[in-house]
């Protein structure tokens, strides 16, 4: 006689998430706790983007390698979480979620271990390459769980915004997290704290359901061109001088080769016709040009706070506190202000905002007192935090809903990768006469905000159709 109670087996059924994997039996997943492992995997891969900046004069110190190996260990991560993050949504999906999650979280944590332990520079800066790849892969897994879980539309949406805030409060608190741990247990303390936060994702991820597996396809020449672009145009950055040539014409020929291939892809990793919508294009634009703007100035400022003032890595950190702790109010407001008023307000004034903000930081030199930094520092980060969210909903609106997933990946990529352009360049620029190439950067950055502003203008009311 079977013990099957076909009701309450219809119940289960129907309780259960899309995506759910019948292998589980009857065990009943927890939404909350899956919300929980995905928002710590978001908050964590966040967190080491920004956590790592303030640590570089302490890790120069230790492994030597001067300002070109400083932006190294900063841009080997970005880069490769940039433009793996291209691809890696569809790798989420031929995997299952659930099961790309723990890769991700697993090889993360482990590549941490070997920051952490890395006995020279260029061990560092491959450990962060690999930390890069794993965030790239946790990024869209994290958030197809989220989906997974909740299959209710207004619970979905609460959720979403639980995790969004994770990510937020993450970025505030690198600053300040990199100088506590550097000042407690030294560099490498940013990297061994990652080992307890990946081993507590990956017990939070046991009662999140298995994901199916779904077809998707890969655009690999696609990807390996987007690679080779991106890193040789960071190196001839970074590197300058004739090597620094030679990979300028290397990017060149990737880029080239790329293109050429998205424009005959049945399924490229950027569909070239996406950026025929002006929406489209000045969301993207607005994007990277705040990206530019805040990591660059924070990637400066660590260095100024620290180098040019001898204040100490905690000091430092607590500088960016004020800055950084207004981030997830302003982006509710930007929200709220977009609802009612359209997103060109809140991205007009945001960018105009970041752009004064910028040039209010002309004024600072070696004697400013370290305080009134602090404060100046505040109009450009609140800036960055009012045109992000409008930007996003215009992305997304611009694209059909079957599209929303590349649409994110394109525009998260183009800001990871225009911050880590911004570090490379700004790294180049303070390397010789600090304080005249930390002006330098901030001219670059508030003209970029003042370009982007313009292509803002030209925004629609409505979504000018799919690409």
């Amino acid at each position: 006689m079977s013990t099957h109670h076909p009701v309450r087996g219809a119940r289960i059924a129907a309780s259960r998430p899309s995506g759910y994997d019948e292998g589980l039996g009857d065990r009943r997943p927890s939404p909350a706790l899956t919300l929980a492992a995905a928002l710590l995997g978001f908050a964590l891969i966040t967190l080491d983007a920004s956590v790592v900046t303030v640590a570089l004069p302490a890790v120069g110190g230790t492994l030597g390698g001067g300002m070109t190996g400083l932006q190294w260990v900063v841009d080997a991560y970005t880069l490769a979480f940039a433009a793996l993050m291209l691809s890696t949504g569809a790798f989420a999906d031929r995997a299952g979620a659930s099961r790309a999650y723990g890769i991700g979280i697993t090889v993360f944590t482990l590549a941490s271990a070997a920051c952490g332990l890395a006995p020279d520079l260029g061990s560092l800066i491959g450990a962060r390459v690999a930390q890069g790849v794993a965030a790239a892969v946790v990024l869209p897994a994290s958030l197809a769980l989220v989906r997974q879980a909740y299959p209710e539309p207004a619970r979905r949406a609460r959720a979403v915004a639980a995790w969004a805030a994770g990510g937020s409060v993450a970025v505030a608190l690198g600053p300040v997290a990199g100088g506590a741990l550097t000042t407690a247990w030294g560099w490498r303390g940013i990297f061994f704290i990652n080992l307890p936060l990946g081993a507590a994702a990956l017990l939070l991820l046991v009662r999140a359901p298995k994901s199916r597996r779904r077809p998707a396809p890969l655009d690999l020449p696609g990807q390996v061109t987007a690679v080779l672009a991106l890193t040789a145009l960071t190196f001839a950055v970074i590197e300058g001088g004739v090597r620094g040539l030679v990979a300028l014409g290397m990017a060149v020929v990737a880029a080239t080769a790329f293109v050429r291939i998205e424009a005959r892809q049945p399924h490229p990793v950027v569909p070239l016709g996406l950026f025929r919508d002006r929406n489209v294009a000045a969301a993207v634009a607005a994007g990277a040009s705040c990206s530019v703007a805040f990591y660059g100035v924070v990637f400066v400022f660590s260095l100024f706070f620290q180098q040019a003032q001898g204040r100490s890595a905690l000091y430092a950190g607590l500088m960016f506190l004020p800055m950084t702790g207004l981030i997830a109010v302003t982006n509710v407001v930007s929200g709220k202000l977009a609802a009612r008023h359209g997103a060109r307000l809140p991205m007009l004034a945001g960018q105009g905002l970041a752009a004064l903000g910028l040039l209010l930081l002309l004024g600072v030199g070696e004697d400013t007192p370290p305080p009134v930094v602090a404060a100046l520092l505040v109009p450009m980060a609140l800036g960055c935090a009012l045109t992000v969210p409008p930007l996003t909903a215009v992305m997304m609106d611009a694209v059909p809903a079957e599209r929303a997933g590349l649409a994110a990946g394109v525009l998260n990529a183009a800001r990871q990768v225009a911050g880590g352009l911004g570090v490379a360049v700004f790294g180049t620029l303070v390397s010789g006469s600090f304080t005249g190439g930390m002006r330098a950067s901030l001219g670059v950055s508030a003209a970029l905000l003042a370009v982007t502003g313009l292509l803002s203008l030209r925004l629609g009311g409505r979504p000018s159709g799919s690409p």
